[in-house]
């Protein structure tokens, strides 16, 4: 027993060093000292597991298996909006043609939402002001985010200022897009804000300044699971747009 003890105690030490040493949350570390053997495995499973190397080859199949065929996705959406010609189901396609970067079907299919109970409606608008921004179609972005705002003022507020920062460097405003990034960065949930920022930095030729903003982002992206597909593009992103900084010097 005295030996389990101790081996329990070593194992619990050995997790909390890892916490603090990772930059987890400091909470962590009572979740493993409160909850000896059970803390440590709710903390593997959660924090550590996901970036083992058999968690990583995991994720390298299922990426190449969607590179042996990238357009399931889109494939299978195709089929469910011929099956059921829904609003829901327009928005699912768009967002598949967002992820191949066909912007303008993207918002082809999200304009043709907006008719009879959904003229209006603040998930329609969100997705349309979105396809409108990807697709650099900055006129129309600002017609719909201003539509949105009075549909739905309230409606992820965040994420508006984000398309707004966005509208403002297509435009070539950059003083006025520099100061809505900052404010963001502070207070976005999630990685894209800061790698905006930084990337739009890095093409005013700002590197320093954009190197710190990477940085940040690599710091704020420990908060986030390695599984999290959403996020780690982002941190993917920053990772390259680091090199092509570095390679220009």
């Amino acid at each position: 027993m005295p030996i389990l003890a101790g081996f329990a105690i070593f194992l619990q030490l050995c997790f909390a060093f890892h916490a603090v040493k990772s930059g987890r949350p400091y909470w962590w570390i009572l979740v493993i000292i409160a909850i000896p053997l059970l803390g440590c495995l709710v903390y593997y499973f959660i924090e550590v597991f996901p970036e083992s190397r058999l968690y990583l080859d995991a994720e390298q199949a299922a990426q190449m298996a969607e590179v042996h065929d990238p357009e399931a996705d889109l494939q299978r959406r195709v089929a469910e909006l011929e099956a059921c010609d829904s609003v829901e189901n327009r928005l699912a396609l768009a967002a598949e043609c967002s992820k191949l970067q066909r912007y303008a079907e993207a918002e082809r299919l999200c304009e043709s939402c907006l008719a009879g109970p959904f003229q209006a409606d603040a998930a329609v608008l969100l997705n349309y002001a979105r396809a409108a921004v990807d697709n650099r179609n900055w006129d129309k972005a600002t017609e719909v985010i201003a539509r949105l705002r009075i549909a739905a003022p309230n409606m992820r507020p965040h994420e508006v200022r984000l398309l707004e920062a966005r509208i403002l460097e297509g435009q070539g405003d950059n003083d006025a897009a520099i100061s809505v990034y900052r404010g963001l960065v502070a207070e976005y949930v999630g990685l894209e804000a800061h790698y905006r920022y930084a990337f739009f930095l890095s093409r005013l030729n700002q590197h320093e300044s954009a190197m710190h903003g990477f940085n940040e982002l690599f710091k704020h992206s420990r908060s986030f699971p390695a599984s999290n597909a959403n996020e780690q593009r982002w941190v993917d992103a920053a990772r390259q747009a680091m090199v092509n900084i570095g390679a220009e010097h």
